[in-house]
């Protein structure tokens, strides 16, 4: 079983030749609107990447929530944990460019109402995974941290969007997954020693005894446990968009992992359904299925 613990959005999406310089207006293409939020989608993807999942979180008493969690529902993720707040549903404003790229802006909305007593509720058990990202609470993302913990579980932290002040928290997660701006801006938090990117990770995982995970989009992935050091490699696409991405790489890795596969088998595929992700816009309907995926890998085999 995995359960994700974060955000619930709607996305609002728009598409224009090239995104806008600051003050400035350009004039968009098309509009869509697309069920999102890192937690929802990192849910879908580890539910097509065929694992059990429950989502934990929050929506509000709107029309939005039930365009919000309508992929959930459909693909059968246990929505049990999932409240209804007096707080609006959780929106993003995406504008897309034609070179693939993205802008986005979050409202939280019912997101900030995720608390540490529907951690609690949850009640994490031996052997589940738990993935996190920083969408909700910091506090309530910190309660289900030591919560997973406690109960003998595999926590995985997703540390977007960056915060300054959660930089405590990553030391805390068993697997670490950031892009590699985040890492960048973590690794100056936490005053890692090194000159290089490796160095850094590989001090933060010989320090904490976690395993630390860096995106780098097409060049593929970094990887630094206690004992070893190493880089995954990415199918090679063209992106129509790159919206999700990240989180369908999330998704994917918790799958894997909570299927036993070996880390680096794992993040092989996560990195192959990220770049398929980037295929198709919008963050939930462009996330692959994992036949998609094993397909995918075979070809490029």
């Amino acid at each position: 079983m995995i359960t994700i613990a974060g955000s619930i959005n709607l996305d609002l999406i728009a598409r224009v030749a090239r995104l806008p310089e600051p003050g400035e207006t350009v004039p968009g293409r098309d509009f869509v609107t697309a069920p999102g939020g890192k937690g929802a989608n990192q849910a879908l993807a580890a539910r097509r990447a065929s694992a059990a999942v429950r989502m934990v979180g929050a929506v509000g008493a709107d029309a939005f929530a039930g365009q919000a969690l309508s992929l959930l529902r459909e693909a059968g993720v246990d929505l049990s944990g999932v409240k209804e707040t007096a707080e609006p549903t959780g929106t993003a404003m995406i504008l897309v460019g034609d070179d693939g790229e993205n802008v986005i802006t979050v409202i939280a909305g019912a997101n900030g109402q995720v608390s540490a007593a529907d951690i609690e509720a949850a009640a994490f058990r031996a052997g589940e995974f738990v993935l996190l990202q920083h969408e909700i609470p910091l506090a309530t993302v910190k309660a289900a941290l030591k919560s997973c913990r406690a109960a003998g579980g595999v926590s995985l932290l997703n540390t977007a969007p960056f915060h300054a002040e959660a930089a405590p928290l990553l030391g805390q997660a068993d697997y670490i997954i950031a892009n590699e701006t985040e890492f960048d801006l973590y690794a100056e938090e936490l005053s890692l020693v090194g000159s290089s990117r490796e160095e850094k990770m590989r001090a933060f995982a010989s320090e904490s005894g976690r395993t630390l995970v860096v995106t780098l989009g097409k060049e593929g992935v970094l990887a630094a446990t206690p004992e070893v050091f190493f880089r995954v490699p990415t199918l090679s696409v063209v992106p129509v968009d790159t919206v999700g991405a990240g989180d369908t790489f999330c998704g994917y890795l918790a799958a894997g992992l909570a299927e036993g596969l070996a880390l680096e088998a794992a993040l092989r595929q996560a990195a192959a359904a990220g770049a398929l992700a980037c295929l198709k816009p919008g963050a939930q309907p462009s996330i692959p299925l994992r036949a998609e995926v094993d397909a995918a890998l075979d070809v490029s085999a």
